[in-house]
């Protein structure tokens, strides 16, 4: 592990796999809420022969630093510790990027920012719409029972926007027992009590609050020209497949995948994560990995 200093201070925790000739394309990897860069690992391990696998632990998960106050966990702050890292770890070459849920959600803001253009090579997304891409979907017109299927999805965010109770619910277990059996419903398997602190589910509850409702309320026209693979669970228990899948107009290289699973497929399937993911960068980048 090392340590990388982002803008505003916060030190993040960075991890390389295995030790692998530098001429390896970079895959960087960006976990969701609530985990850190551990969930990870069996993906890794199956790839690392591949590519030069790094992960990092978001800001207010696992080893990084907890910044204190909501204004710390916004976009513009995550879109400033992707860049750090790739500073850090590939400052003279484009990497691929997979990501996971809310490390899907800010890598839709990183390939669809002017100041990362030509940094990132491809983008496998599973689980995790951009924001604004999401504001656009629930104005559009398209049938009412799609809106409030995803909506129904949606109910967790609307309590995590709740004062206090969500990190009473963390703490006291009640809320852990009511996700794992979400995922289970799926056919997924519950999360080892050991891969994950309390803070992970306490301070990432932050990534909410300082972004869902501004860019819901505002969304911007965010395009890209990277190559996009979404990866769909059918089961995914929080995200409907058309609000993953449904950006075309946003995504001018866009390819979508649904698969069979829950939400948390980098840990419940790994193996279809490492193959989705090394069958995208040979598509795109024209070389074999």
């Amino acid at each position: 592990m090392r340590r990388v200093r982002s803008a505003d201070g916060t030190e993040l925790a960075v991890y390389e796999a295995g030790d692998v000739p530098a001429d390896k394309p970079v895959l960087v990897c960006v976990h969701g809420y609530p985990d850190n860069a551990r969930l990870w690992d069996p993906v890794v391990s199956r790839l690392q022969e591949h590519f030069r696998v790094v992960t990092y632990d978001v800001r207010g998960a696992g080893a990084s630093d907890h910044p204190r106050g909501r204004s710390a966990y916004r976009l513009a702050r995550l879109e400033e510790d992707f860049t750090a890292v790739l500073d850090a770890v590939a400052p003279d070459r484009a990497v691929h990027l997979l990501a996971h849920d809310w490390g899907s959600i800010q890598a839709w803001h990183f390939v669809t920012s002017e100041r990362l253009r030509g940094r990132i090579a491809s983008f496998v997304s599973i689980s995790g719409p951009s924001l604004d891409h999401a504001g656009y979907f629930f104005r559009a017109r398209r049938p009412k029972r799609e809106l409030l299927r995803q909506l129904r999805h949606s109910w967790y965010i609307f309590y995590f926007h709740l004062p206090r109770v969500p990190e009473h619910g963390w703490r006291n277990g009640w809320a852990h027992r009511v996700f794992d059996r979400l995922e289970r419903s799926a056919g997924g398997s519950a999360a080892s009590d050991d891969a994950r602190s309390i803070g992970d589910f306490v301070n990432g509850l932050e990534l909410y609050r300082a972004n869902v409702i501004p860019r819901l309320l505002r969304p911007r026209p965010r395009r890209t020209d990277v190559p996009v693979l979404a990866v769909s669970p059918d089961g995914d228990a929080f995200v409907t497949t058309p609000l993953q899948t449904d950006v075309a107009r946003w995504a001018s290289r866009l390819s979508v995948q649904v698969v069979r699973g829950g939400h948390w497929l980098p840990r419940n399937d790994p193996g279809l994560v490492a193959r989705l993911t090394l069958e995208h960068t040979r598509r795109v980048a024209g070389w074999t990995v």
